[in-house]
């Protein structure tokens, strides 16, 4: 039988040919948030290794433990980062995806230096301009980009966006491709669950993917919470 994850490499493989882009150019980044260690598990034997995290916290419970068992684990943080996490943010993640504010890439550049640890960071954008949600005012985005990139010398690689959940993703998606390509970004994440591959054909790079492949997220009152 074919595993979800499986099904999600195959829709990959088979979006990204329409397009005529590379499969392997497309990183799944499978979301493992509220997932315990024994349900990653099975997606690591698999041979997964790239997965995205919402949590400092959550992430620093799970995954230390997980990279003794397999090597080549990539961990990116795909939800929002307070300034206070910062240095914890950069020993844990080998990408930080929700760059999002002034004072927080600030303190990821101070922070970095300190460490002597730099992590390839994406900007995140509100491209719906919803108020409920992080991210940069696409109009606001060049300017932000250029304090990261140039005054900051954060390792900006790409852009990231959630657009609106009850409309066509398509126009929001391009829209970032637009920001990224003006500001000769490469790296463009987008796409969930129920729009992968609608962000695949407009030009996706990487695809953060939970619930087609782990099944439902946890209700709450059962959400993985580590050891306490």
């Amino acid at each position: 039988m074919t595993s979800k994850l499986e099904t999600v490499l195959l829709n990959i493989h088979n979006v990204a040919e329409a397009a005529q882009h590379a499969a392997k150019e497309i990183t799944l980044v499978a979301v493992s948030k509220t997932k315990s260690p024994d349900a990653i598990t099975p997606i690591l034997d698999q041979g997964q290794r790239v997965f995205g995290e919402n949590k400092v916290q959550e992430a620093a419970e799970k995954w230390p433990a997980l990279r003794e068992k397999y090597n080549d684990i990539e961990l990116h943080l795909i939800g929002p980062l307070q300034s206070n996490k910062v240095r914890q943010a950069i020993h844990l993640f080998d990408v930080i995806e929700t760059v999002d504010r002034a004072k927080l890439a600030r303190a990821i550049a101070r922070i970095s230096a300190e460490e002597n640890k730099s992590v390839p960071c994406y900007i995140q954008i509100n491209v719906g301009r919803e108020n409920q949600k992080a991210g940069i005012d696409p109009d606001e985005a060049d300017d932000f980009i250029t304090l990261c990139r140039d005054e900051l010398k954060l390792p900006v690689q790409g852009v990231m966006c959630i657009p609106p959940a009850e409309e066509d993703p398509k126009p929001y998606f391009i829209l970032l491709k637009q920001i990224a390509a003006r500001n000769g970004l490469k790296k463009l994440s987008m796409g969930m669950s129920n729009d992968y591959q609608d962000a695949i054909l407009c030009g996706a790079t990487s695809v953060r993917v939970g619930t087609a492949i782990f099944g439902a997220r946890s209700q709450a009152g059962v959400i993985y919470h580590g050891h306490s």
